[in-house]
């Protein structure tokens, strides 16, 4: 592996007024850990990933690498320490015995939910080069604000006495990610552990090394606060302001058997749904909508019937299938709603837990998930109880592209 990447989730979150830490709250319907690791993940130099936890965290770093495309290479997680210097150093021994040892290794904040590739690149191109003069590049902002010193502490109110005002000229403010070559910047966590230093570049600079500062961005924003956290939720809906909303119709009729299944839920009944799988109109109509909110086609490109792979397979292939191409645009699910039509079976007493499976399948959060039930009143096939009919509305928020409202970039299927 030439370049690693080592994401460091194991604070313990104490600036952070929620109950959930702060690498796997919420934000867009996912973990901001997901975030970090879709993007440091599918950037094309990044060989490889690992996650820095706490260990009574590693159910809640299960459930966010779920909600990351399959395909990014996540090695085995490891256990930090009681300090951010600490869990770099762990991270950093782990990764010793990778055959063959990195090269170089990008190191970032699972709190900053919004790293770019752009960003990775520009804190990678110092050390580009057999004969690069770097040790390691930080991604940094320059003061623009006037610095004042103050007293320490201040009054229960806030207000704190100005001792000086600050030459701001030549200050930055450092950023992750960061990128270091390995054995240099592993050598300087084994020689000052214990520091209590608060960035990498910091550990550097005590052995010596030669760290680039690269611009940063003002988006970058750091989850500290709580206030931070609804700042993330009011960049990241700005930035997915592309709104898209798929639809989707299944049905089936019934046949011999003794049950249905919606929703991935099995629901007893004196008849059961004839189709190629387990022929689960809730799930094939979500799939289709999912798919259809990304212009992907319909669940028959993807799992044709005449294929005998997915002969009785289970619909909730389907459904996650889809939900991982949305994550995989880059797009945040926002809600599925599902109507289901039929006279029987009754599923009231079935509603709570077919939305909360849906919700695991999709990887959202069960307020995000809606079903429904109705009937025709005794009217068309439903009615005459041949059968059921599932309606589906897939809401997502896509990165906007400007492109798309280009009329010379034509028709996408001309």
């Amino acid at each position: 592996m030439s370049i690693v990447a080592l994401v460091v989730a194991a604070g313990r979150s104490t600036r952070f007024e929620e109950t959930t830490p702060k690498p796997y709250v919420a934000l867009g319907g996912q973990a901001v850990l997901s975030h970090s690791l879709a993007t440091i993940g599918g950037h094309p130099d990044i060989d490889a990933v690992r996650v820095v936890v706490r260990e009574d965290h590693l159910p809640l770093y299960e459930r966010a690498l779920g909600h990351c495309p399959s395909d990014i290479p996540v090695l085995e997680p490891v256990v930090g320490g009681d300090e951010r210097q600490d869990s770099v150093r762990l991270g950093l021994e782990s990764m010793r015995p990778l055959s063959p040892r990195p090269r170089q290794v990008v190191i970032h904040d699972a709190a900053r939910p919004f790293v770019t590739d752009d960003l990775i690149g520009r804190v990678l191109r110092p050390l580009k080069g057999n004969d690069a003069a770097w040790a390691g590049a930080a991604t940094a902002l320059s003061i623009a604000d006037t610095l004042k010193r103050a007293e320490p502490g201040s009054s229960p109110d806030g207000i704190a006495k100005v001792i000086e005002t600050l030459d701001r000229r030549g200050l930055w403010r450092a950023q992750t990610p960061q990128a270091f070559v390995f054995d240099e910047i592993a050598r300087a966590h084994e020689e000052v552990a214990g520091r209590g230093l608060t960035d990498d570049a910091a550990v550097a600079e005590a052995v010596g090394l030669d760290v680039a500062l690269v611009p940063g961005d003002d988006g970058n924003l750091k989850i500290t606060t709580s206030d931070d956290l609804v700042r993330a939720e009011i960049l990241l809906a700005a930035r997915l302001g592309d709104i898209r909303v798929g639809n989707g119709v299944d049905a089936h009729g019934f046949g011999p058997g003794d049950g249905v299944v919606l929703c991935g839920v099995a629901i007893p009944h004196d008849k059961g749904l004839r189709g190629h799988s387990d022929a689960d109109a809730a799930l094939h109509a979500v799939t289709d909508a999912l798919l259809g909110s990304i212009g992907a086609g319909d669940i028959g490109v993807h799992f044709p019937p005449s294929s005998d792979e997915w002969r009785d397979a289970s619909s909730e292939i389907f459904a996650s299938f889809a939900a991982a191409r949305v994550r995989e645009a880059n797009g945040a699910l926002m809600h599925v709603d599902v109507t289901i039509v039929c006279e029987a079976p009754r599923i009231d007493s079935h509603r709570a837990l077919m939305r909360a499976n849906l919700a695991a399948i999709l990887g959202v959060g069960a307020s995000r998930v809606s079903v429904k039930g109705t009937t025709t009143e005794g009217l068309g096939f439903t009615g005459r109880g041949e059968g059921i009919v599932a309606f589906a509305t897939a809401t997502v928020r896509l990165p906007f592209d400007r492109s798309v409202l280009d009329p010379a970039e034509g028709h996408p299927d001309e």
